[in-house]
């Protein structure tokens, strides 16, 4: 199996391994033995199937729980829980359903991938509105535009791996793992590639400086220096290089004073089994220099999956099920 085929299992198969997680999280140590310990707290646990997250117009937290179908909303002070909207595709796989949320005019939107007929499904993959509790309506359909339109790097799911949603001009942009590439897709349901690229295995998502940015997992077995910082220019396409030196990158967000933020699920032990998860407790959240270099500023998060900022706290997602929150001043 080649590299791009490995890259791409890997990301079908990531939660495979956390279904059965039932040893207690450590707490997140400092990355670095060097400065402050950032202090760190367990906000929330008993999520199923965590994975993508957002901060709401209300300010509080709306965290994807892809195995229940649903929505949480989460007050990041007291870490009270509840459902926001349920009845949402499911996962077919062991990852996939739904993905990530996303509000725009103060309406949510989820991102759904693996759920179609190619992999046994019988939904759409794609963005859908949240027009209830117990309601959501397809408004783009990528699953189908991507059997269109299929990539010229290898692949072996027809309709992609799409992982994250990011408002943007109106609508929003959607990375797709497996194929590779950024999407550009409006509510009217039209969608266009963005940019293009090689197996690189694109993740999170952040905009600033009227740039996107863009994390790189990297391919299998996930090289620190695989694990890029990218920005794209709106226009071309073009990508230049800001970052890189952690491995699985998942994620991307701007922290208060604009400063650039990224999170590593961990590190991955060259020899274990294609599709293979990040070694437990091995996730870092790392500061992003400009001399294109990482900080960790904190360690010890096991294998986590998103990140979102309010004020000078990082609020952490993982797949095991738990929001960690780690203050950044």
């Amino acid at each position: 199996m080649t590299s791009t085929h490995r890259s791409a299992r890997a990301l079908l198969v990531l939660a495979a391994a956390l279904l059965a997680v039932t040893a207690p999280a450590a707490t997140p140590a400092a990355a670095s033995s060097t400065g402050p310990v950032p202090r760190s707290h367990l906000l929330v646990s008993g999520l199923d199937g965590a994975m993508g997250s957002t901060v709401g117009p209300d300010g509080a937290l709306y965290v994807v729980e892809s195995a229940a179908g649903r929505i949480s909303r989460v007050d990041p002070r007291t870490g009270r829980r509840t459902t926001f909207a349920s009845g949402l595709p499911r996962r077919v796989l062991d990852t996939g359903g739904a993905m990530d949320v996303a509000f725009v005019r103060h309406r949510a939107y989820v991102l759904v991938t693996l759920v179609s007929p190619d992999v046994g499904g019988r939904e759409v993959d794609g963005v859908y509105r949240v027009d209830g509790p117990d309601r959501a309506t397809v408004v783009a359909d990528i699953g189908t535009w991507s059997l269109a339109h299929p990539p010229a790097s290898p692949f072996f799911v027809p309709t992609g791996v799409q992982y994250a949603l990011q408002p943007y001009r109106g609508g929003f942009l959607v990375t797709d793992g497996h194929h590779n590439r950024l999407l550009r897709v409006t509510l009217g349901g039209d969608i266009t590639e963005q940019a293009t690229f090689g197996n690189v295995v694109p993740t999170g998502i952040a905009i600033g400086d009227r740039s996107v940015y863009l994390a790189q997992a990297g391919p299998v077995p996930h090289e620190p220096s695989d694990g890029r910082i990218v920005r794209v220019e709106p226009r071309s396409g073009r990508t230049v290089e800001v970052a890189s030196g952690a491995p699985l990158l998942v994620d991307v967000e701007f922290g208060r004073g604009r400063r650039l933020y990224a999170l590593s699920q961990g590190h991955f032990t060259p020899g274990n089994p294609e599709g293979s998860p990040a070694d437990p407790a091995t996730g870092t959240l790392v500061r992003v220099n400009r001399n294109g270099t990482m900080t960790p500023v904190a360690g010890g998060l096991d294998r986590p999956t998103s990140l979102e900022f309010i004020g000078n706290t990082a609020y952490v997602v993982t797949l095991t099920g738990e929001i960690w929150t780690i203050d950044c001043r």
